[in-house]
């Protein structure tokens, strides 16, 4: 019997926020928020955060717009299934007609969540990405959300995605669809100031992260194209508009994200991050992360006695430490899926130029030499994990359907296993 030859795909879809990027641009949010012809808002931050005073400054111009509004400072650093049902239930004793989130991707994801959740019914993980949940996309309208981001991190201003950490199943999850898009973005560099070294050099992995992972995912036309078009998955896969952006964030993390974590007030290289986490939140937003992210939710979720220094006193991995901790073995590994664009991107990185005969280790050695440079964690078993771990740490990565949809690569358990393996 001759096999069904499905077609590759031959469309891939781009979008992005409306952007305000610049010193001063805080101090315009309530015009914006006017604009859409909200009368309520509420902001939604963690104390850390609060204690900045950037929340209130905020509500201070949302007042002086002509705006009635208020701060739930609740959100959890790293937000759980338990964080973000308190803050659903804190916005549900009102109507609010717009949000605005101030912080890392803790804030803008939960107030993703709170979005989607005070304007469906229905709970969390029915809107999760299977096999961990039940898929379901939103129906109806959401409210107008705008994101403030005081990292140059996740770049969550500029995409469809909120990442959950259930406690429950000891692991990380995400709800993904363009509706949870915030509808403008506010990006203000001066909010980075204020960052310790430690959150510096996390958040700065993660844009790197999202740009590598980006640049190297599988082309959107090497995938099956959908049975419906009309259902096209967020992360369709590297393409021309999402490596431009992805080349940019490269280029500016290998040249500043080293001053950024050693002179936190260094204005210069703190705008040069805060564009590059914005480059590369419109080029993952669309292409999507792959094994890297994948492995850092298990990795996340199930920790049990780590403590990250510059962070909350509780058992956490940094989403930006988790991400990274696994990079090198990965792209050692995803190397001969597209050796010149690995090379390529270990060049961005670098600013050293590279040949085949350098081979899988050229980016694994930038990525480990950036690292070493920032004081970030060095393998997994500072996180606490050993070799016993790595089997239910397999078990979560796989069930990451929407990073491992773009892999370059096809994955199996024992290909998961030894990149955990190498990653100790």
């Amino acid at each position: 019997m001759v096999p069904e030859i499905h077609p590759n795909e031959s469309v891939f879809t781009w979008a992005a926020p409306p952007l305000k990027f610049g010193p001063g641009a805080l101090d315009e949010i309530g015009g914006e928020v006017a604009a859409t012809g909200a009368a309520t808002v509420l902001v939604l931050t963690d104390p850390g955060v609060r204690d900045t005073g950037i929340p209130d400054r905020v509500r201070e111009t949302l007042l002086a717009a002509g705006l009635k509004a208020e701060i739930y400072d609740g959100v959890a650093v790293e937000p759980t299934d338990e964080s973000i049902t308190e803050a659903v239930e804190f916005a549900r004793q009102r109507e609010w007609d717009a949000f605005v989130a101030i912080g890392g991707g803790s804030a803008m994801d939960t107030a993703k969540a709170v979005n989607l959740l005070t304007t469906h019914p229905g709970e969390l993980l029915d809107f999760v990405t299977p096999p961990i949940g039940g898929g379901k996309a939103p129906w109806l309208p959401v409210k107008p959300l705008i994101a403030v981001p005081t990292t140059a991190g996740t770049g969550s201003e500029s995409t469809t995605i909120c990442v959950i950490d259930f406690l429950g199943l000891h692991l990380k999850a995400g709800v993904s669809h363009p509706k949870l898009r915030p509808s403008l973005a506010v990006v203000d560099p001066r909010t980075l100031l204020t960052l310790p070294p430690q959150v510096t050099a996390a958040s700065g992995m993660d844009v790197l992260s999202h740009a590598l992972e980006s640049y190297t995912a599988i082309r959107y036309d090497a995938k099956a194209a959908p049975e419906d078009p009309m259902r096209r998955p967020a992360f369709c896969g590297s393409n021309p508009i999402s490596d431009v952006w992805c080349e940019m964030a490269l280029k500016l993390v290998g040249e500043n994200l080293r001053a950024a974590v050693c002179n936190g007030h260094d204005l210069a290289a703190r705008t040069q991050m805060a564009l590059a986490s914005t480059y590369a939140g419109t080029g993952f937003g669309n292409a999507g992360t792959h094994l890297p992210h994948a492995n850092a939710y298990p990795v996340a979720g199930a920790v049990k006695q780590y403590r990250a220094d510059g962070y909350p006193e509780m058992p956490m991995v940094p989403h930006g430490q988790a991400v990274s901790a696994t990079a090198a073995a990965v792209f050692r590994w995803t190397y001969p899926a597209d050796p010149a664009r690995h090379l390529r991107a270990a060049e961005l990185l670098s600013g050293r130029t590279f040949t085949r005969t350098d081979g899988a280790e050229a980016l694994a050695n930038v990525l480990t030499e950036l690292m070493t440079d920032i004081g970030m964690p060095s393998g997994l078993r500072s996180f606490g994990y050993t070799k016993d771990d790595v089997p239910e740490l397999v078990d979560g990565t796989l069930k990451q359907t929407r990073q491992l949809a773009v892999v370059p690569r096809p994955l199996d358990r024992p290909a998961a296993e030894q990149i955990f393996l190498q990653s100790l």
